[in-house]
């Protein structure tokens, strides 16, 4: 972790640590800092002009949600990706979309379909452009957007904490040749089958459009083979 790793724009109105733990988190999921990083306290605690106490406390959360593995009184080092766990948070995440998305075909909103289709607008965008990491966000977004209409935003933040490892094999799938527009055609579908108020085929575009990454893995294993676990 280099001292010149960049800073924090800090909002001054919340406390230190939980802004820590979302720009670090960001840039374990980005793979900017790889499987393997060692994570000095002193060092994060110079480079973000902080004292070491929001450092350790965004530390143990993230070790909590299994994205650095911490050796107390030695090291903090980025985990490896733990297949076995990707494998469990993306049972969970296409459990609940399966069923946001039946929920939402059931009683379709033009208000929700209008703000879904800008997304897709934005997500065309930037996959002309292979912009990764705005991509990703838009992704994080046009999914939020289907949790709030579903009334259950929270579950959310759930399938975020729990998805460390399977994003990280995703951010190392996004590359492939074609996923982004893949990714985008998914999303179409979804809005498609939504809008035509069948939640059969919502669920089954969700179930396929969560399927792609995870069926991969050996690839990415083979391509990445210090990156995974299990």
């Amino acid at each position: 972790m280099p001292a010149r790793a960049p800073l924090l724009r800090r909002d001054r109105s919340r406390q230190a640590a939980p802004q820590v733990l979302d720009h670090l988190r960001e840039r374990i999921l980005s793979l900017e800092l790889a499987p393997g990083s060692v994570l000095s306290r002193a060092e994060l605690a110079q480079a973000y002009g902080l004292s070491q106490t929001p450092i350790r406390d965004a530390l143990l959360r993230l070790g909590e949600e299994g994205l650095v593995d911490i050796f107390p009184q030695h090291a903090t080092v980025v985990s490896r990706i733990d297949v076995a766990a990707a494998q469990q948070a993306h049972f969970l995440r296409r459990s609940i979309e399966c069923e946001i998305a039946r929920v939402l075909a059931a009683r379709p909103d033009s208000a929700l379909i209008a703000r879904l289709k800008a997304q897709l607008e934005l997500q065309g965008a930037l996959t002309g452009e292979e912009s990764y990491p705005a991509f990703m966000a838009a992704d994080r977004e046009f999914h939020a957007l289907m949790y709030a209409a579903a009334g259950v935003p929270e579950l959310a933040e759930l399938v975020r904490r729990r998805s460390g490892h399977v994003d990280r094999l995703r951010r190392l799938h996004l590359p492939t040749a074609g996923k982004l527009r893949q990714i985008l055609k998914d999303h179409r579908r979804i809005v498609e089958a939504i809008a035509a108020g069948d939640p059969e085929a919502a669920q089954a575009a969700v179930r396929e459009h969560l399927s792609g990454t995870l069926g991969r893995v050996e690839e990415i294993r083979r391509l990445h083979p210090d990156y995974l676990d299990g």
